[in-house]
């Protein structure tokens, strides 16, 4: 498998993303913001966690203008996989890949702690070993990380099957 990492200023989890491929004994790559690159030699963009650009307009705002990001849309458009962690998945929604927005923490505080998901899909590249309905008890670390969208595009993302993850509690609920 070969995984493209992207590389924003700022970024600070793209090492993270090359060892864990490494580790996985896939070939990896990085990208760098700045650049223009054909992608679709690639099985997976990665998106990696970080401050991309300090995060001082809204968190992946101005990563999702880099150069490189018109080349990953193109590549998504074109069914291309696209990973998008913490920051990354920020600048997903930032650049229109995603519908929505991550809002601020009700206590406008950075949060670390471990929380709850529940498998809502199970049959994607990303999650097909877990099971659907299975408790997940996961890290997060973020000041912006309630994701929200209109109803309309709650729908379309239930219909399409694009649910992967919901917060719950330890029971599931």
């Amino acid at each position: 498998m070969r995984v493209g990492i992207v590389v924003f200023p700022g970024s600070n989890c793209d090492k993270d993303c090359k060892k864990a491929s490494n580790l996985m004994g896939w070939s990896s790559e990085f990208l760098w913001h700045t650049q223009r690159k054909k992608l679709s030699g690639f099985d997976l963009i990665i998106l990696p966690g970080g401050f991309s650009y300090g995060d001082y307009l809204r968190p992946g705002a101005i990563s999702a203008l880099s150069p490189v990001m018109e080349d990953v849309r193109e590549y998504a458009e074109n069914g291309g996989k696209v990973l998008g962690i913490c920051n990354g998945f920020q600048v997903l929604l930032e650049c229109g890949l995603l519908p929505g927005v991550l809002l601020p923490n009700p206590s406008l505080r950075f949060i670390c702690k471990t929380i709850h998901l529940r498998v809502e899909n199970a049959r994607n590249s990303f999650t097909s070993e877990y099971k659907e309905g299975q408790i997940l008890k996961m890290p997060v670390a973020h000041g912006d990380g309630r994701y929200f969208c209109s109803e309309e595009q709650l729908k379309d993302l239930e219909a399409k099957n694009q649910i992967v993850f919901r917060y719950c509690n330890s029971q599931g609920i």
